[in-house]
């Protein structure tokens, strides 16, 4: 019986009905700031020199390769045409390729941002 009694006694501060927030005005919306203003905010406050920030942090450049897809299905694509320049995944990919006209090939390579051989 007495641990159910200090059960009920022991209430967390968030379920107490009494309980007012000081920082919250009582009759304001709170307004909500967009990404650009919280960090225009943050690059505004006087920051040590060594202090590490989201803003500050760098990634350093990758080692590996930059990995290719596809062109057609987005697939790894270990393979590349030699004559329209175009990624593919496999033979049947490769067959499509071939029957390919050449502006939907050119479009391809617009698409993946690669400069246009064929045209």
């Amino acid at each position: 019986m007495n641990s159910e009694e200090s059960k009920v006694e022991s209430r967390p501060v968030f379920k107490c009905s009494s309980f007012i927030n000081a920082n919250k005005p009582a009759n304001k919306k709170r307004a909500w700031k967009s990404l650009k203003q919280i960090i225009s905010t943050e690059r505004s406050l006087p920051w040590p020199e060594d202090h590490i920030h989201y803003s500050s942090i760098n990634a350093p450049p990758s080692f590996l390769p930059a990995e290719k897809f596809s062109d057609l299905s987005g697939l790894p694509a270990p393979y590349t045409d030699p004559q329209t320049r175009l990624r593919f995944a496999n033979k049947e990919e490769y067959s499509t390729l071939l029957t390919l006209p050449m502006d939907i090939t050119a479009g391809y390579l617009a698409l993946r941002g690669a400069s246009s051989i064929v045209g």
